[in-house]
């Protein structure tokens, strides 16, 4: 039996990923008047995956590779007034309110009456807390773990710290790489839900479904999955 649930918290419990994409639609526009020596997107792209290592994933990370990219792109010629603007996007960005997404205001309450329920999720620390007490959901953790990255020893260590056996537990997200693959080589369950943007460093195309993967429309189709699941043997 499925006894602890563990949720992504970013394109899984609510939108994030969309507010990623518009705040660097803004970006391109404030870059827009200047004549750059290469593709935004592309560029942008390849300073994050070149940072990852130094600030990690997420909003403050973003923000200094969108800085650093303006600088390169522009051969220094970036005004600080743009520096400024692409500062206070990513400050709108990170307070905007939390929108869960579809059936998450409705499956997790439910789902927290009989199972244990835990996020674990990857970024930064202060970004994260501040959207986990926003979206109104923490109470229904039993945990909350925030994480630099996410791979089978990372998980290993959160399971060996909580005593979770990894028979009866299960890992719901939207990335391939980060959320279940690694969860299915310790043994255990996956529950991939797809989002409508997903960032280029979390696609992976799998040639077939390996066994323990189970994909979902949404998240409110979760209890349905789960009497299956208690019904296989152990």
């Amino acid at each position: 039996m499925i006894e602890v649930i563990a949720f992504d918290a970013d394109d899984t419990l609510w939108h994030s990923e969309s507010l990623y994409v518009m705040t660097q639609e803004r970006y391109k526009q404030i870059l827009a008047p200047y004549e750059l020596n290469g593709d935004i997107d592309d560029w942008l792209y390849e300073t994050e995956m070149r940072n990852l290592q130094t600030f990690g994933y997420g909003a403050k990370g973003f923000t200094l590779s969108m800085i650093e990219t303006a600088i390169e792109l522009t051969d220094g010629r970036v005004q600080g007034m743009d520096i400024q603007k692409i500062i206070d996007a990513v400050k709108e960005m990170m307070s905007e309110d939390i929108r869960l997404l579809e059936g998450v205001a409705e499956t997790i309450p439910l789902l927290a009456k009989e199972r244990t329920l835990m996020i674990i999720t990857k970024g930064d620390l202060l970004d994260q807390e501040s959207k986990i007490a926003r979206s109104g959901l923490a109470d229904y953790f039993r945990c909350i773990e925030i994480v630099s990255s996410k791979n089978k020893e990372v998980y290993q260590k959160l399971l060996d710290r909580h005593g979770i056996d990894v028979n009866s537990f299960l890992m719901v997200g939207n990335s391939m790489p980060s959320d279940i693959l690694p969860i299915l080589d310790l043994g255990a369950p996956a529950v991939h839900i797809p989002y409508e943007y997903t960032w280029t460093h979390e696609q992976v195309e799998l040639a077939a479904d390996p066994a323990g993967l189970y994909r979902l429309e949404n998240i409110g189709r979760l209890p349905q999955l789960l009497e299956r699941l208690d019904l296989l043997p152990a």
